[in-house]
């Protein structure tokens, strides 16, 4: 994502908990804990706005030690959905984040296509004028630049705080969501 489509894309948007129609947490779990474990919370206003409010990233850490940041972020800003990849380590990242919180909702997915694949739609959203930055988030648009149409070519073994908004803004815009349920024949 170009430095000048991130910098058109922020706003001072007032960003306070509840006021978001929908707020979901995007993880990149880390492959080891010298990692970074990418952890941003993106919400959706009433207009179907999305906003990333915050980065809560964090590196150095024990599963257990991100495991509760994940927790901390979701309880502060009222998370309706954690998201996190799954790669590394399966279904034992669901079992780690509900060990700091049992009531977390999580919902883990699979990276099958490319970083440039799952960017791409995000990216849209930007262009578009759908998603916007509350602030500034100078790591996260570090790695967001890093990003081509021939994939990620940023600074760095993986764009951990990116790949994090990008599950986050996909579970909130891009992820068809399904009609409510009704009842038929009555």
């Amino acid at each position: 994502m170009a430095a000048k489509l991130i910098e058109k894309a922020r706003v001072g948007v007032e960003i306070v908990a509840g006021n978001w129609s929908r707020v979901v947490v995007g993880v990149d779990p880390p492959a080891s804990a010298a990692g970074t474990c990418g952890i941003v919370v993106c919400g959706t206003d009433r207009e179907g706005i999305c906003t990333v409010l915050a980065d809560c990233s964090a590196g150095g850490l024990t599963p257990e030690g991100w495991a509760r940041k994940v927790a901390q972020a979701a309880d502060a800003w009222g998370a309706h959905r954690v998201v996190a990849e799954k790669n590394n380590g399966g279904t034992m990242v669901a079992a780690v984040l509900r060990g700091a919180d049992a009531g977390l909702p999580v919902t883990l997915v699979h990276a099958a296509d490319g970083k440039a694949a799952r960017a791409e739609p995000v990216a849209i959203l930007f262009e578009t004028g759908k998603a916007r930055f509350a602030g500034a988030f100078p790591e996260l648009e570090d790695e967001l630049a890093g990003f081509t149409p021939a994939g990620w070519r940023g600074a760095g073994a993986s764009p951990d705080r990116a790949d994090a908004m990008i599950w986050a803004m996909t579970e909130l815009a891009v992820k068809p969501q399904r009609p409510p349920p009704r009842v038929l024949g009555f």
